[in-house]
């Protein structure tokens, strides 16, 4: 929408800086980093005004169907404020215990967080810069292809068996004779010897669109595992 497309513009410009030498250093373009910031909150304006610290403690104690997860999230909690010598009460966020401009959990925050501007400290609240080098080192730790194929629209034919090729995971793992014989085949131009996976994006009341994901499409599913959040 015109928020985040605009509020993107003025993001990119007001830190243009950062957002190439994260670019330089990891390999990921501008666009892409400051995409996600912008789906995860607008740039910084909603990152959340929960209690990190009884979020996650609801979550791994009376929320069933994740528990392991918000436990594991819990106790990564209490080792990063040991780390920054911080009250495990001061953090704030979102309902789910994501920080800061780039909404990491505690263990993304420990694991790929960088202090991006050098000042001894990595800040997701009031600075950007940090949130910018750690979108970048997240997926290039994750695999991410500098200058690499995202996502290209598919064409189907009228007898095209798609669901098989969905149902074979959002992993690369399709080759061009794979997806021809299927009757599936990319609108644009298709990376020579490029792996692709078959995403559906259902609308309702609307035609079903499918896109051929590569693995740079794949890596911002490590982000967020939603293809819906990785079109985006």
């Amino acid at each position: 929408d015109s928020t985040r497309i605009n509020g993107g513009l003025a993001f990119w410009a007001e830190h243009e800086a950062s957002l190439n030498r994260a670019a330089e250093r990891y390999g990921v373009a501008p666009e892409f980093i400051v995409a996600i910031i912008g789906v995860e909150t607008v740039y910084g304006r909603h990152t959340g005004n929960f209690s990190t610290l009884s979020a996650l403690a609801t979550l791994a104690f009376d929320y069933p169907p994740r528990a392991d997860l918000f436990r594991r999230e819990l106790e990564n909690l209490f080792l990063l404020a040991r780390e920054q010598q911080r009250d495990p009460a001061s953090y704030y966020g979102s309902y789910a215990g994501a920080l800061g401009y780039p909404q990491f959990l505690p263990s993304s925050m420990r694991n790929f967080a960088v202090d991006f501007d050098g000042d001894g400290r990595i800040d997701f609240d009031s600075d950007p810069q940090d949130a910018i080098g750690s979108v970048a080192h997240y997926l290039h730790a994750h695999g991410w292809e500098p200058g690499g194929a995202v996502a290209v629209r598919a064409v189907l034919t009228p007898d095209a068996t798609p669901a098989p090729l969905v149902a074979a995971g959002i992993e690369p793992s399709l080759d061009a004779a794979t997806l021809d014989a299927a009757g599936v085949r990319a609108l644009d131009i298709q990376p020579v010897g490029a792996m692709a996976t078959l995403v559906d994006l259902e609308t309702p009341g609307a035609a079903t669109e499918y896109w051929l994901g590569y693995r740079n499409f794949y890596v911002i599913t490590r982000y967020n595992r939603s293809s819906f959040y990785a079109m985006s």
